[in-house]
């Protein structure tokens, strides 16, 4: 901690003093400055503002004018440029459902821009932020890696396009990620109301069949052998041979693919029990 002398304390403080002032004083010129603008019917000058605004990355100021201009240069390139940077803009705000409300405006009004491209680009990366935890309804990621998809259909030498698969691979992750807690949460509901095992082995089935390279396919095809599994071993006679056949082949398909799986002992532990099951049907 430093020791200022008496004199040395309140010079300083003069000085802090001061330049709090001189902030305000710049900090209301500047508000007086953007009321002007506002105010202007120099729609050219206020065209030009705009634009210093959003260069400066004053967003927010940025966006008032440019949301005005929009209409006002209608049917002009001031207008399309306009249009393209206020949904930047509201990007950069973080208000992704209003960009990419106007990114898809902007895509429908200027098929042809120099724009275009990367609206369409913009209009996933959106998406991408509004996608949610993987508990809570998908739709926003479907959306995301549809427009994704889109994008790369239609400019497929795009420097963006190898950002875009990376993006929809992550949203793939996310979507296999909530089908294996559905399929968990069949396996953990068990019995009760039904044979919420069954549900689990098709759902995890069908996110395979969707999604074979996922990042989580161990750990859904054990979640098959397990439910096989339990659903074999709680059978009526007359149908536990044939689902002990089938947990069987469910092991061998498991253990092929995966022979260091961090299941192998309970994989294992599942095979011994089935086959010694099965002794009474040989």
């Amino acid at each position: 901690m430093l020791n200022l002398k008496p004199e040395d304390a309140q010079k300083r403080l003069i000085t802090m003093r001061k330049l709090i002032v001189l902030m305000a004083i710049i900090f209301l010129a500047s508000c007086s400055e953007y009321q002007k603008i506002l105010k202007s019917t120099d729609y050219g000058y206020k065209y030009e503002k705009a634009l210093e605004y959003y260069d400066q990355g004053d967003y927010m100021r940025a966006s008032t004018l440019l949301q005005e201009l929009i209409s006002v240069f209608m049917g002009t390139d001031r207008a399309e440029e306009a249009h393209y940077k206020y949904a930047y803009a509201l990007f950069k705000m973080r208000d992704y459902i209003s960009s990419v409300y106007h990114f898809k405006e902007f895509v429908k009004r200027y098929p042809n821009s120099e724009y275009t491209e990367d609206a369409r680009f913009m209009i996933g990366v959106n998406y991408y932020h509004l996608s949610p935890n993987p508990r809570l309804d998908q739709t926003d990621t479907n959306n995301a890696i549809e427009a994704f998809q889109l994008f790369m259909n239609l400019y497929p030498e795009s420097p963006k396009v190898e950002e875009a698969n990376k993006m929809v691979e992550e949203l793939r992750n996310k979507l296999v990620y909530k089908s294996y807690l559905n399929a968990k949460l069949y396996y953990n509901l068990g019995t009760y109301l039904g044979n919420n095992y069954q549900a689990a082995v098709i759902t995890a089935r069908n996110s395979l069949d969707d999604f074979p390279d996922t990042k989580y396919r161990e750990e859904l095809s054990f979640l098959i052998l397990d439910s096989l599994y339990i659903q074999a071993v709680n059978s009526v006679p007359e149908k536990e041979e044939e689902r002990l056949r089938r947990t069987l082949d469910e092991y061998y398909a498991f253990i092929n693919e995966f022979p260091e799986s961090s299941y192998l002992k309970q994989a294992n532990r599942i095979f011994e029990e089935v086959t010694k099951l099965l002794k009474k049907y040989n």
